[in-house]
């Protein structure tokens, strides 16, 4: 009995030894693994960042760079942003986002008093936006050509006057990104495509094309009001016509068109009409050959019935006797 207590004894002792060891080795490791990021802990503990050393080490297991992260927690404490959570940071970098993009970008709003949190940038980058240019852009809005002859191939968006002249314009488009529409909001393309209609519906609209070349700002008016940056990801700070000219007058040409088509349907008509009475023509000669062909044949049978008159009785001659 004393020597099945000494033998669990000795069980419970080399089970103790090994679970020691077991926690020595991973403590080896994991200090081993440690050392290699200690400078980096360490930078981030004197600035403020507050990752932790084992935080450091799951990382390197999540396939997440350390560096990256850090670097990025480090930027938005010292810009004042210490609301940006690390494991927001590691998700987007394991979901293939630009950590480093997104926190100057965040940062960038801040120092700019713009309304944009991690989320929304988070998902602007992973939609394949600039977050950064369209942070910029609402900073520092950007000109738009309309039309953009490098894409459009179109110099000028010409419309036509309601007095029929041709105006060929072109616009300079001011716009700021809208953040909170960047995601899925029409891009720039359909900005220029909106002010180009507006610009051609604009001129289509007025009585003259004197009182266009007047005041162009009659456009420009007539654009915005019509609130073209709805559903887009930039918001129309101003439109400018920047040039005006005065291109064909149209009205006019149709008018000669429409008179040389009127011209030829005259000539059609009188043409049918020349033809049905040439026809008609033909049909009375006709006609008259026909009742000539019938007063012959009454003519021929004019003897016929005087003979039968004869041989009736019915008809005398002058000396009173019968033929």
């Amino acid at each position: 009995m004393l020597l099945a207590q000494g033998g669990d004894v000795g069980v419970a002792q080399m089970l103790t030894v090994v679970v020691i060891g077991f926690l020595v080795l991973v403590g080896i490791i994991f200090l081993v693994m440690f050392a290699a990021y200690f400078k980096l802990w360490l930078r981030g503990f004197v600035t403020g960042a507050r990752i932790s050393p084992p935080a450091l080490v799951f990382m390197k297991l999540r396939k997440v760079n350390p560096n990256i992260i850090v670097d990025t927690k480090i930027w938005g404490v010292q810009a004042g942003l210490p609301d940006i959570n690390t494991n927001a940071l590691e998700a987007h970098y394991l979901a293939g986002g630009n950590v480093q993009r997104v926190v100057r970008a965040l940062i960038a709003a801040h120092r700019a008093n713009i309304d944009l949190d991690w989320d929304t940038a988070a998902a602007i980058d992973l939609a394949g936006r600039n977050i950064i240019e369209a942070v910029q852009t609402s900073v520092d809005p950007k000109v738009i050509d309309c039309p953009d002859p490098r894409r459009h191939g179109r110099s000028t968006l010409d419309g036509v006057s309601k007095d029929g002249i041709q105006l060929k314009a072109r616009a300079r488009v001011t716009v700021r990104t809208n953040l909170s529409q960047l995601v899925g909001g029409a891009t720039e393309d359909t900005v220029i495509a909106r002010v180009g209609e507006g610009i051609v519906s604009a001129i289509g609209s007025c009585e003259s094309h004197k009182a266009v070349l007047a005041n162009p700002t009659l456009i420009a008016q007539a654009v915005m009001n019509k609130g073209l940056d709805s559903q887009t990801a930039y918001e129309i700070v101003s439109i400018d016509i920047a040039d005006i000219d005065v291109g064909d007058n149209v009205g006019a040409r149709l008018q000669a068109d429409q008179a040389e088509a009127d011209v030829r349907v005259a000539r059609a008509r009188a043409e049918q009409r020349r033809a049905e009475a040439v026809a008609h023509e033909q049909q009375m000669q006709a006609l008259t050959q026909e009742n000539r062909a019938k007063v012959v044949l009454a003519e021929a049978e004019i003897p016929r019935a005087m003979a039968d008159a004869f041989r009736s009785g019915n008809l005398r001659s002058q000396n009173g006797h019968a033929g």
